[in-house]
């Protein structure tokens, strides 16, 4: 799912490509989207985005002439699993494009899109930036770290550091592919007690006696976990793109050549307490679950399974593989066979008449075929009705206890009844 450097790269390409449009008309919404209604119209307008941690605000401004006259409205965006903002020509409108807004100038006409095909993600009219957020891991470095290290006797560092840090109150931006590739660098096993990892770090100091090159030097070298949580997302922006998820192949390719942990064939894995998947390397840790053995998968490169963080709970139910089909399947599920037309009068093709001949009884008279046991089982039935008919009404004999019963699979091949 999108996760913090997804986000900030989303608001990056709305200012990017919005900046010399201008907008006009009403805000539209697709008919099943339940976010609500965006109440704003008018004559002319500009777009603008910011964004922090797993959150991005658009400001719609209206311009100095535009009517009616009216202050700007922020909408805040949360992006659930699959968010994203596409600018398309106005005739080619995405199939999940859940918000529209529609360009004045220059011509051709054309719709910012929020697009959402799993639509888990959400908006809120007159937002703001959600409280129980902290600060940005991408750019409120130092806000973030003091709010880490001054609250580590919080109870969220009581639990596995792997669940520590999809806490958007102490991590805001960091989600599931980003705490696998940032233990790892670290070697941390991703069960071990979060503050155990974490409280080292009040009283990490460099020594005072280096120059402010070697600090840097040092602390590029050996970066701690909160470092981490910065410079990794800055790494997924560097990448270019739009990260986790692009659409585009290319893109993607540098992503998933990027990745060193996250889903990468050879590493264990492990689902923690919420039931998300941790990828590691090594030991687990010794809050790992009880009863549940860590095991590798060999997963193919393009493979990338969808995840959930705190923000987004409810995980998605998974397909299953596809089976593939079996050569000329499909031409005798289709047709059947000119030389087999008077002999069964099934779809099913093979499979039927191997279940009419196993069933069929093991005489001698029988081995000629389906055919003939067909013929035979009609004479019988026929045999059997004309002697219903001569007897009397008040005294209707039973049919024969020779008469054979039906094999099976006889029904489903239009065989009458005895």
């Amino acid at each position: 799912m999108p996760e913090g450097p997804e986000l900030h790269m989303a608001s990056r390409y709305v200012n990017t490509m919005c900046k010399d449009l201008v907008f006009a008309g009403r805000v539209e919404k697709s008919e099943v989207s339940r976010n609500p209604e965006v109440p704003f119209e008018s004559s002319a307008y500009r777009i603008t985005a910011t964004s922090r941690g797993k959150e991005v605000l658009l400001t719609l401004s209206p311009l100095p002439e535009a009517h009616p006259p009216q202050a700007p409205l922020d909408l805040v965006f949360r992006f659930g699993m699959s968010g994203s903002f596409q600018l398309v020509p106005a005739d080619s409108l995405p199939k999940h494009a859940h918000l529209r807004f529609y360009t004045l100038s220059p011509p051709p006409s054309r719709v910012l899109c929020f697009v959402d095909i799993r639509r888990f993600g959400h908006w809120e009219v007159h937002g703001t930036w959600q409280p129980g957020r902290g600060p940005c891991v991408l750019l409120e470095y130092e806000k973030f770290r003091e709010n880490v290290l001054q609250n580590l006797a919080d109870k969220t560092f009581d639990k596995p550091i792997c669940e520590a840090l999809l806490d958007q109150k102490f991590f805001n931006g960091i989600g599931n592919y980003l705490r696998a590739e940032i233990l790892h660098r670290l070697k941390i096993p991703p069960f071990e007690k979060a503050r155990t990892v974490l409280e080292g770090l009040k009283h990490r100091k460099l020594n005072p006696e280096l120059t402010l090159s070697k600090k840097v030097k040092a602390k590029l070298e050996n970066p701690d976990l909160l470092e981490l949580c910065h410079s990794v997302p800055m790494e997924v922006i560097q990448l270019g793109g739009k990260g986790y998820g692009s659409d585009r192949e290319d893109e993607f390719s540098a992503f998933r050549a990027w990745l060193r942990c996250y889903s990468v064939s050879g590493m264990s894995c492990l689902r923690d307490r919420h039931g998300r998947t941790i990828w590691f390397q090594g030991d687990p840790g010794p809050l790992a679950p009880k009863g549940k053995k860590s095991h590798k998968k060999h997963v193919k490169e393009e493979s990338i399974p969808d995840v959930t963080d705190l923000e987004d709970p409810t995980s998605m139910p998974k397909k299953g593989p596809t089976r593939a089909k079996k050569p000329g399947k499909k031409s005798q599920k289709g047709s059947l066979d000119p030389g087999a037309k008077g002999n069964v009068e099934s779809t099913k093709g093979t499979r039927s008449q191997h279940r009419l001949k196993s069933s069929a009884p093991s005489s001698p008279e029988n081995d000629s075929g389906v055919l003939e046991g067909k013929q035979q089982l009609a004479t019988r039935a026929r045999a059997g009705r004309a002697r219903k008919g001569k007897a009397n009404s008040k005294a209707r004999p039973s049919p024969p206890s020779s008469l054979p019963s039906l094999p099976k699979g006889a029904g489903a091949l239009g065989l009458p009844s005895p």
